[in-house]
């Protein structure tokens, strides 16, 4: 039963995804609260509704619908490709209130082309907009995570400080703190001298026997979420990214990358004349790029619609390529949102892994605007 009304334009919303072939899904409200917690991203762990089973299992209220449609379609082992939408409540703490309210969108799962996918996405997003907020003129901003990665491996860094900065993307705050640290390390303290010793005669069996004595001697080995070849491995990780120094050379070259902000028509000529600036090879991420924007263009999406930023992101953990946001040209209300998610599939227990990209659509956000 609806808690909210339904806006007057969701009969709009369901024509428009029904033209564009999708299935209709709809997933309960009340959903197993591990997967949101560990991959949907910070920004939406601290803002879920969190309850329990009678068995103690933790449960929430549906934050989103991403995860609980490829959940449902893992489950009714449905073929790909597949294209499902969904219009229903959401349920999230938001600092400017209303705690519960409706999105809307599309998950396309499967297609392999992966451009003509990414391209569809944007394009129906964008359609969809323009059926329901007629007479507006839209500004996308797209972004793309592979490219960040590969500029991230193509600097050489150690593959615990790839990972912190690619966990990070999106977040300006969060990357500029990481990118201040790597500058100026922090060197580790507090460890025993046994144990910096083991680490730096690059011991594993000894630091591992040393670790396993003190949690037995302490008791802690009975409860430990971690076993003493993890702590060991996270020690000697945490070790090496302590004593990792960006070089002037190569930071500067990640500040002119973040600060790439062009409109996406001359977008894959920027990203390559960065590259050959910085003798970068990213030759797979900048092909795949180049082939979203072609295929923008052979599916009619007006690209003047669209700018690139280099250093835009999505606070969700699960995106792995592209990411989107639409709004109103003037206003700062996002009216969409959506990007590729290639590994959530496997992640919720896929057999194989399945290529994904979708959307969404914020209804409150629409409703004001349609009212504006």
């Amino acid at each position: 039963m609806a808690l909210i009304n339904l806006p007057d334009f969701s009969g709009e919303l369901l024509s428009e995804f029904a033209a564009r072939r999708t299935e209709r899904v709809d997933t309960p409200v009340i959903q197993p609260a591990e997967p949101f917690l560990d991959i949907a991203g910070e920004d939406l762990r601290r803002r879920i509704f969190m309850t329990e089973s009678e068995t103690g299992a933790s449960l929430c209220l549906r934050p989103e619908f991403t995860i609980p449609v490829c959940l449902r379609h893992i489950e009714s082992a449905t073929g790909t490709p597949k294209r499902y939408s969904y219009l229903g409540e959401v349920f999230r703490q938001r600092r400017d209130g209303g705690n519960e309210f409706y999105q809307a969108g599309i998950e396309d799962l499967g297609d392999i082309n992966i451009a003509a996918a990414d391209a569809r996405a944007i394009g129906d997003a964008i359609g969809v907009l323009e059926r329901v907020v007629p007479g507006k003129r839209l500004s996308v901003t797209l972004g793309d995570q592979a490219v960040f990665e590969a500029v991230v491996q193509a600097l050489g860094l150690p593959l615990g400080w790839q990972k912190r900065l690619i966990h990070a993307f999106g977040n300006m705050s969060q990357l500029e703190a990481l990118l201040a640290s790597l500058v100026s390390p922090q060197f580790v303290t507090g460890l025993s001298d046994e144990i910096a010793h083991l680490i730096a005669a690059d011991d594993d069996a000894a630091l591992v026997a040393h670790i396993d004595a003190t949690m037995q001697a302490t008791g802690y080995s009975t409860n430990a979420s971690r076993s003493p070849q993890e702590i060991a491995r996270r020690l000697r990780e945490k070790l090496i990214l302590s004593e990792t120094r960006l070089d002037d050379a190569a930071f500067r070259v990640l500040e002119e990358f973040l600060s790439l902000n062009v409109p996406l028509i001359n977008a894959s000529a920027a990203l390559a004349g960065f590259a050959d600036a910085a003798s970068l090879k990213l030759g797979n991420a900048l092909a795949r790029f180049d082939g979203r924007v072609a295929a923008l263009a052979n599916a009619g999406v007006d690209l003047a619609l669209i700018d690139y930023r280099a250093a835009f992101g999505r606070p969700l953990d699960y995106y792995t390529g592209l990411v989107f946001e639409i709004g109103v040209q003037g206003t700062s209300a996002v009216l969409a949102g959506g990007g590729r998610f290639d590994r959530l599939m496997t992640f919720l227990g896929a057999k194989e892994r399945i290529p994904a990209v979708g959307f969404s659509l914020w209804l409150d956000r629409i409703e004001a605007e349609r009212a504006a």
